[in-house]
Order: C-alpha cells, then sequence, then structure tokens
C-alpha cells in the first residue's frame, strides 16, 4: 500500500461524514438486536450440545444465519460493514457473558437451571418429556456411565452444558459424561 492509498483510508476513518456513521450505528443496532434475539430463539431449545445437533438442526442454524445476514447488515455490503457487524457481535457475547457471570438471575433466564431426572431410582417423566429425552436416551447415558440399572442411580441430573451427571452408591460416586448424539442408522 502506497502512503497515498493510506492517507485516503486514514482521512475516511478519522472524519466520516455523518451518513456513513449513521449506516454503522444502524449495523450495530441491528447486529446487536438480532444477537439478543437468536440467544432468546435458542433458548428455546433447550439444552442440547452442539455435538448432539441433528441435521435438521444444523440446516436450521445455517439456515437462520443466512436468513439473519441481511437484517443485520441492511444494505451495506462493504467489509467495513461487515466487519462492524463482528465487531458488535463480539463485544455483544463479551458484555452477555459477564452480565451471566455476574447475575444469577440473568444467567436462570438465559441458560437455564439443571434439571433433575432421576432422584433414588424414580424417573421424573415430567422433567424427561420437558426436556425431550426420550427413556432410552437416559438408559443409554447411564449404561455409558457404568450403571446397568436405574435402580442403582440415587440422581441424575441435566446440566446447563447437556451433560448428564450421575451419582450412585448413597451419592458417594459421581460421574458425568456429555451425552452423546444417538443416531441411528437404517438400510
Amino acid at each position: 500500500m502506497n502512503s497515498t492509498n493510506g492517507m485516503t483510508l486514514f482521512m475516511y476513518f478519522s472524519s466520516p461524514n455523518p451518513k456513513t456513521m449513521n449506516t454503522y450505528l444502524e449495523v450495530i443496532a441491528r447486529s446487536v438486536i438480532v444477537y439478543v434475539f437468536i440467544i432468546l430463539a435458542l433458548r428455546l431449545f433447550g439444552k442440547k450440545e452442539l455435538s448432539q445437533i441433528s441435521i435438521i438442526d444444523l440446516v436450521f442454524i445455517l439456515l437462520i444465519s443466512n436468513s439473519v445476514q441481511n437484517a443485520m447488515i441492511g444494505d451495506n455490503s462493504s467489509l467495513t460493514g461487515g466487519l462492524t457487524a463482528a465487531a458488535s457481535l463480539f463485544l455483544t457475547n463479551f458484555l452477555l457473558k459477564n452480565v451471566v457471570y455476574r447475575s444469577k438471575s440473568f444467567s436462570k433466564m438465559i441458560q437455564g437451571v439443571p434439571v433433575l431426572l432421576i432422584h433414588q431410582g424414580a424417573v421424573l417423566k415430567n422433567n424427561l418429556e420437558h426436556e425431550k429425552i426420550s427413556m432410552e436416551e437416559l438408559e443409554t447415558a447411564i449404561r455409558e456411565h457404568g450403571v446397568s440399572n436405574i435402580d442403582q442411580v440415587d440422581m441424575a441430573v441435566l446440566e446447563l452444558d447437556g451433560s448428564i451427571s450421575i451419582l450412585t452408591d448413597n451419592y458417594s460416586r459421581k460421574s458425568v459424561r456429555k451425552r452423546r448424539a444417538h443416531k441411528s442408522i437404517t438400510k
């Protein structure tokens, strides 16, 4: 880059016109609104981990990201517009993580709470239904923890990150493993 191009770039960023500034402020506002909307919408899906996303969920996320792109940048498809949207998303994510860390009530609202699935060998079917976990999936998770029978489980908890914690042997043995994506193969 020669000094003339560098000077032009410097002058552009040091004294942008009001219309350009409004365009970038609009990109920032749109990006933040879309980010908050997507966080709240995904919160409704439950506590699935990324490794558990089905092909349907993956396609859905890809289509959502494509459909909201224009909502974030509007008519400004320039490199600077894209970088402005990305920077505002990073900043919003940083701020949201800090608020979640500092506020228990906000954390509960955004991330939810751990959910008890089994208590003293009894399956809490309402909680399974609410979290969209099948009995087969729960039994598989228990076996993955090295426990052969539901009756042996003192407590099973669906954690915030989607993992299932299992306590056995009078609550003295704890095992935590990530829930696996369960795939069925048909011929």
